[in-house]
């Protein structure tokens, strides 16, 4: 039997999905999962120092996978791991000659992720680790560096670029500047990070001064990424709330950071030696402590949320949930009802676990 064109057909990808200035306009809030370089490490496929993204060209199946496995937890953009896979840092370990492929495949798999699951796909930049405010000779290498990304990223279809952990405010400029140059008009979300000074970035401009330089130049998400855990990254979104009109970002780093340790790398391990970063389980936030914070962004009417350094797919879930999402993942969220000790579920064995409960 001869079957018409349209039999012929392959199956439909997801409905193409509303665009990041779409949902930004429409008051929505963007979840996106971020920390693919710790949950890499943790998982025995990248090596800590260096965190370049080796395991995109190594193992791109399990890219692929958690990618699948962030959307699953509510994440709705698929970030393609590019993060620290500049020339840079590949000259740093000898792979140069990996540059395009790793960069083209994390992109690729990215793509097609977003289109089986119906999110968005962004494309990433970050600090280059070269740039020196001093050494004008390092802003024409760092642009350099962030045009050639972009560039792929547009190739590879990226919705939107995403350039992040600038703690100079100059670099942070210079990347802005090479998306709206060569980004083909896509939107452009700039985060920086702040160290233990939260009221200056690392040229010393103020935060607040930084994030309207940044609105100014055009970004249509500006804010703060990395480093600093839920509890000092707050303060800095309240400082900045108010003073510019574009959307404001709040990924943090997974770790319980406070005034006295208001960043990852201030932690000391029970030795007293710096924790960052094989010690830093020790401080990894609760989930609890996730919810309190999706649902102080709620509060604040953050449009622009989610995870960095120490994310792993439960707390994207758990951020999801506190911000009135109930993903795919959700399916599996716990339920102590049914637990054999402690559940109130009237299926259970009461006498036995009142038994247990006191043994417990």
């Amino acid at each position: 039997m001869l079957l018409n064109k349209q039999q012929l057909t392959p199956p439909e990808m997801a409905a193409k999905p509303r665009g990041l200035l779409e949902r930004l306009k429409a008051g929505e809030t963007v979840i996106v999962a971020e920390g693919y370089l710790f949950e890499f490490e943790r998982r025995g496929y990248l090596k800590a120092g260096a965190f370049v993204p080796e395991v995109v060209v190594e193992h791109p199946e399990l890219v692929k996978g958690m990618y699948r496995e962030f959307v699953h937890a509510g994440s709705d953009v698929v970030l393609a791991f590019t993060y620290y896979g500049h020339r840079e840092k590949l000259r740093v370990i000898g792979r140069e000659a990996d540059l395009e492929t790793m960069n083209r495949t994390a992109l690729k798999l990215a793509r097609e992720v977003a289109d089986e699951t119906g999110t968005l796909m962004a494309g990433n930049i970050s600090n280059t680790t070269c740039y020196d405010p001093d050494k004008p000779e390092t802003h024409e290498q760092s642009r350099q560096i962030f045009k050639e990304q972009i560039e792929w990223a547009v190739e590879e279809g990226a919705d939107f670029i995403v350039g992040e952990t600038f703690g100079f405010l100059g670099e942070a400029t210079v990347a802005l500047e090479c998306i709206k140059e060569f980004g083909k008009g896509l939107p452009a979300v700039v985060t920086m990070v702040i160290h233990r000074d939260s009221e200056h970035v690392a040229d010393g401009h103020s935060i607040v001064d930084a994030m309207k330089a940044l609105e100014k130049g055009g970004a249509a998400v500006v804010g703060f990424n990395c480093c600093r855990g839920p509890f000092t990254t707050l303060p800095l979104i309240e400082k900045v709330k108010g003073h510019v009109k574009v959307p404001i970002a709040a990924l943090p780093v997974l770790y319980r950071t406070d005034e006295q340790y208001p960043t990852m790398q201030s932690f000391a391990n029970h030795k007293g030696s710096r924790a960052f970063p094989m010690d830093l389980d020790a401080f990894l936030c609760s989930r609890t402590m996730i919810a309190e914070f999706g649902q102080r962004c709620r509060e604040l009417g953050l449009q622009y949320v989610g995870l960095c350094c120490g994310n792993a797919s439960h707390f994207t879930r758990t951020l999801a949930e506190s911000l009135g999402r109930t993903p795919p993942a959700s399916k599996y969220s716990p339920d102590m009802s049914q637990h054999f000790a402690y559940g109130t579920d009237k299926k259970l064995h009461s006498l036995n676990t009142q038994k247990v409960v006191k043994l417990l």
